[in-house]
């Protein structure tokens, strides 16, 4: 059995952690209305980009396509681009996205294609290097800025769209997660290169003469939404990363207080056995002399 001192250790111990974890979900709720506001921000911009693309991609087909819409003519060799974050205490987040990540791969490898990934931020990486260490492409590190946007989506889609037109890959997935509240995030995979034709046009009257013509505006636009889309998952991602980490601080504030609710009532029984003890004692002494 423990000694009161031990047991005042740990109270005190267990009451600094929760502390920590208090100040942390007071840090996460602040972060996470700005990161929320700006991924559902993004949101229309990504549906009008593709409304867009729809028209256009709808007058485009055969060889005159664009690569990055008509792809490479073969789907065996698959890319997964694995969005996760680079710091912890987020709960399950990242676990659930290697789940993910690793699903998919299994399930194109079952079908006898070839799989490689592309890992963005740090967390995910040593359990997919765990499965599949010699399928580890290639890594994007994001730990050195201090929130991710555009500049670091259009440098990842710079290296994915040479990587593709080097033909390294045949068909890239995203897997990321889909934030929905604190509580709620999704982790979805999306075809991302090439890009999926629109099963539905944008349905209009008009005639619309391009100037250039279709294809030459989806050789600017194609690029465009794929830098999109990764903007879209980094914003995501970092929403995503602040709502679990405020739920998961808030799981560990309220077992922290449960857990000193449990030690102060052991520690209270342990006092109050040492003084009936000393009493006794005592007691006992006086009636011998």
């Amino acid at each position: 059995m423990a000694s009161l001192k031990e047991l005042k250790g740990r109270i005190n111990s267990v009451k600094s952690t929760q502390k920590i974890t208090k100040a942390k979900q007071m840090v996460a709720a602040a972060k996470l209305r700005k990161a929320q506001a700006a991924a559902e921000a993004g949101r229309p911009y990504a549906t009008r980009l593709s409304a867009v693309m729809a028209s256009l991609a709808g007058k485009v087909s055969g060889d005159s396509a664009p690569k990055l819409l008509a792809g490479t003519g073969s789907d065996q060799r698959h890319l997964m681009v694995v969005v996760n974050t680079d710091k912890g205490l987020c709960g399950g987040l990242n676990a659930n996205l290697v789940k993910e990540a690793r699903l998919q791969a299994r399930k194109l490898m079952a079908e006898g294609k070839d799989v490689t990934f592309f890992l963005i931020g740090k967390k995910g990486r040593a359990p997919l290097k765990r499965d599949f260490g010699n399928q580890i492409s290639q890594q994007f590190d994001t730990s050195e800025v201090r929130n991710p946007g555009f500049e670091e989506a259009a440098a990842i889609a710079g290296q994915l769209v040479e990587l593709f037109e080097a033909g390294k890959f045949d068909v890239a997935h995203l897997v990321y997660p889909k934030f929905q509240s604190a509580l709620v995030q999704n982790p979805v995979t999306v075809q991302l290169i090439p890009v999926p034709a629109p099963t539905t046009a944008v349905s209009s009257d008009a005639v619309v003469e391009y100037e250039p013509d279709e294809e030459a505006i989806l050789e600017e636009l194609l690029p465009r939404y794929v830098r999109t889309q990764l903007f879209g998952a980094l914003l995501e991602i970092a929403a995503s990363e602040q709502g679990a980490s405020m739920t998961a601080m808030d799981n560990a504030t309220r077992n922290a207080g449960e857990l000193i609710d449990k030690l102060t009532i052991q520690y209270n029984r342990s006092r109050q056995a040492a003084i009936t003890t000393e009493l006794i004692e005592i007691i006992a002494g006086a009636e011998a002399l």
